[in-house]
């Protein structure tokens, strides 16, 4: 297997262009930004590109890539598109390492597009309205309402702030974490995602303003949930061979894992994610990287205890510890391991296929130094954290964790 080397790295902003919050844009549009930005990022021409890997979900656009690339002036090449929950974009990312890696393409192009403002919102004042519940293959805009009977979980009340609030709640009974350790994480995050200028949301918040905001599913509070929005973001991977032409900042992706959780892989044991862990040591193994030496991580904090919980998960601390870790600031911005300093999904936003190639461009410029007031000094190994739906006994959909260095 070849070296491959992420290249080029680009993104939108995050956020709800639905014609009041932001300027309405289209899912073309808000492709075609992104992989022209990470084209220019990279310094490639478009008619250079061999394949292309595109993600998209929630509004159930067919042949995301193809209209994307149509956009872009690229055809003649083979397009895939790629499906896989939050999981989506580093699910196509992982397929076009893979291509790469063993030497059926050379440059291709990596991009996850998401549009869940699918009606145009009204601005105040103007009358009407926009938007309610989107369906399976879209409608209105606003989050993901699964119709009663398409999925069982659901029909139980097992949906995704009930499902980290429940395995918040188990880590709490467990290990004596407390509700202000959780909504720590949240004001860390949005800390780093004022920094950001790619974040939705670029505003600080309190620990109060965290556990006084509504309550949407105990512990879990308004402030500790992932906003719905819309984005792409984008990378060009390339051979070592090829990488040479268009740069000296090799970012090397050193390993890829994407797994489906194992049925009743937990045993009972809810206060952890059982295919995280079984995925971080067939990456460590992989690579013969270890989480003493991360340097910067981004995790799919689509709710407060889910960051917690991955601390213990990938082995930045023992079971239990996670509370300890936000207390003494290891995970923040400065810390020896810091977690999301792009804001995470708490604050930059989660456009569900957006999120895994968006989190790939976070470590690539953090690696390559380009973050400017939230660069992680001295940032050479990064780690991206992925997880997507929920699968058989309770575990993820689709686990990916990806590690880049320098």
């Amino acid at each position: 297997m070849r070296d491959v080397i992420t290249i080029g790295a680009g993104m939108t902003r995050f956020g709800k262009y639905d014609g009041a919050n932001m300027p309405w844009r289209n899912h073309e549009q808000l492709g075609r930004e992104a992989c022209i930005s990470a084209l220019k990022h990279a310094g490639v021409n478009h008619r250079d590109i061999q394949a292309a890997y595109f993600g998209q979900t929630a509004s159930g656009m067919i042949q995301i890539g193809q209209r994307v690339c149509d956009w872009l002036g690229i055809s003649g090449i083979p397009i895939y598109n790629h499906e896989n929950a939050c999981a989506t974009s580093l699910a196509a990312f992982r397929q076009a390492y893979i291509d790469v890696a063993s030497g059926m393409h050379d440059l291709v192009l990596v991009a996850g597009v998401e549009k869940m403002s699918l009606v145009k919102a009204r601005k105040k004042g103007e009358g009407g309205g926009g938007g309610g519940g989107m369906g399976l293959m879209g409608g209105g805009g606003g989050p993901i309402v699964v119709p009663e009977g398409y999925m069982f979980l659901a029909d139980l009340g097992i949906i995704m702030p009930a499902f980290f609030a429940l395995m918040g709640t188990r880590h709490m009974h467990d290990y004596g974490t407390t509700r202000e350790q959780f909504a720590q994480i949240s004001v860390k995050n949005h800390r780093c995602g004022a920094m950001n200028p790619y974040a939705q949301y670029q505003k600080e918040v309190t620990l109060e303003q965290v556990l006084n905001s509504r309550m949407i599913c105990d512990p879990i509070t308004l402030l500790q949930c992932t906003p719905t929005g819309d984005g792409a973001a984008s990378v060009i991977l390339a051979s070592s061979k090829v990488a040479k032409k268009y740069t000296t900042k090799m970012v090397k992706v050193a390993g890829s894992i994407v797994m489906s959780g194992e049925y009743k892989a937990h045993q009972g044991k809810f206060a952890s994610v059982a295919s995280c862990k079984v995925a971080a040591k067939m990456i460590y193994e992989q690579t013969g990287i270890g989480p003493k030496d991360l340097n910067v991580v981004e995790q799919h904090d689509c709710f407060t205890p889910h960051e917690l919980v991955t601390y213990e998960d990938l082995g930045i601390c023992k079971p239990g510890e996670g509370g300890k870790l936000v207390d003494q600031g290891v995970t923040a911005l400065g810390g020896k391991v810091p977690f999301n300093v792009s804001g995470g999904l708490q604050s930059k936003g989660h456009p569900i296929a957006a999120t895994g190639v968006a989190q790939i461009t976070e470590l690539v410029w953090q690696l390559r130094g380009e973050c400017g007031k939230r660069q992680v000094e001295g940032a050479r190994v990064g780690l991206a954290h992925n997880g997507g739906g929920i699968g058989p006994g309770l575990e993820p959909g689709l686990a990916s964790l990806t590690i880049l260095k320098v």
